[in-house]
This record gives C-alpha cells, structure tokens and sequence, in this order.
C-alpha cells in the first residue's frame, strides 16, 4: 500500500520522463500481480508530472517486488465452481479531483481469478 497518499505534488523536482515511464511500463508488465496493481495505478496517473515523491513510491514497489518475486498465482484442479466478487471504493480520497477508485476482485472457489482497479470518472 502507498503509505503516504500521492498528489500532484507541484512544488516537487522533475525526475527524467524516459526513466519513469519506464519503470511504470515494467510495473504494468508485472500487473498480473494483483498485490500491486493499486499502487501501479496511483503511480502511473502522474506519468505527467512525476516528481521525487512519485518515484519513490515507484523504487518501494520494485523493492517489493524483488523481497516477493517467488509469490504468484496457482490454480489446482480442487479450488471448486462458486464464484464470488467483491467490490470497494476509496469514495474521494485522490487529493487532486477528488475522484473515488474502484477496486473490484473475483474469486473461482477459493483462488482469485480476476481484479480491477479504476478511477471514477
């Protein structure tokens, strides 16, 4: 989880756009992982204007990445048929519009299957 919440942060210092798109472009490739989808969406919103703060939190995610690169999803033929979905939203919490995000996660039997984070438009 993103510890402090990202904003615009517009008296922060430029970090080089190259450098950050593609770390954010890695962290998409990676986004099969649905503990970090979140975070890489948060991040990837200031893809504009992303300043030290926002590549900090990105450099915490690889951090984290690399402490859980053996986690992963696994799927066995006994995890059952019933299929359950949960929903949540963050109801105005981005401190630049003031948008909700809506994270959503569905689960075969016991194993997830399906996840989703957006913001409201």
């Amino acid at each position: 989880e993103i510890k402090d919440k990202l904003d615009l942060d517009k008296n922060g210092t430029l970090v080089d756009a190259m450098k950050y798109r593609s770390m954010i472009g890695a962290m998409y490739l990676t986004s099969s992982r649905p503990d970090i989808v979140h975070a890489t969406c948060l991040c990837a919103r200031y893809q504009a204007k992303r300043t030290e703060k926002h590549l900090k939190e990105v450099k915490r995610i690889f951090r984290y990445l690399r402490g859980t690169v053996n986690t992963g999803l696994w799927y066995t033929m006994d995890s059952g048929f019933e299929l359950t979905g949960f929903s949540d939203a963050d109801y105005a919490r981005c401190k630049d519009s003031f948008k909700s995000t809506s994270d959503g996660a569905q689960f075969l039997g016991e194993k997830l299957v399906s996840w989703s984070s957006k913001k409201q438009e």
